[in-house]
């Protein structure tokens, strides 16, 4: 590690360790350099630009609120990412199951050259049974499946072990293809 890279560790500790105490130009500044990741994430989740953006808004205020319990030695992305899920959780169990996951997020899942008012069929079907999906298996089986975003990252949003965003995804996809069965899909 070179003079530069060690200054600008210690930048942004420096930084960190200010948002931490308080200072509202820190949190200001973190703000401007996350909120774009945030909303990615929570977009990712929540599958609804409208929602996203409120969501990261909060995901801030509760940041902001949470700033005492931050460690500034563990790193700010991975901590957001966490709060950002969290709220993306709350606003998913507050919404209707079925109208969570539309048939467009699910669009281009169908098989080339299939029947498309039968690939259409089974777009509009696996969106509603992954919406009546309970949140945490959507939200695990969302990000590694459909995001095809690394186990890793998964499990540090969700604050769980990768071996239980394993298990998450497994237990969503034999729940989506019971669904699909009984309504008569073959998955």
């Amino acid at each position: 590690m070179g003079i530069g890279s060690s200054s600008v560790l210690s930048q942004e500790f420096d930084l960190l360790e200010q948002f931490r105490l308080g200072d509202a130009d820190a949190f200001e500044t973190l703000f401007r350099t996350h909120q774009r990741s945030v909303y990615g994430w929570v977009l990712r989740i929540v599958r609804n630009a409208a929602a996203a953006e409120d969501i990261t808004v909060e995901v801030f205020w509760r940041i902001h609120k949470a700033r005492a319990r931050f460690e500034a030695g563990r790193g700010f992305e991975p901590w957001a990412r966490r709060i950002a899920t969290n709220a993306a959780l709350d606003w998913l169990r507050a919404r209707r199951p079925e109208s969570e996951l539309t048939a467009d997020v699910m669009a281009g899942q169908g098989a080339t050259g299939a029947d498309p008012a039968v690939t259409a069929e089974l777009r509009v079907k696996t969106a509603q049974a992954f919406g009546r999906l309970p949140a945490q298996l959507r939200v695990a089986a969302l990000l590694s499946v459909v995001e095809e975003q690394p186990h890793k990252e998964v499990a540090e949003a969700l604050g769980i072990s990768v071996t239980a965003v394993k298990l998450r995804v497994f237990r969503a996809l034999r729940l989506l293809r019971k669904d699909l069965e009984r309504q008569g899909m073959k998955p």
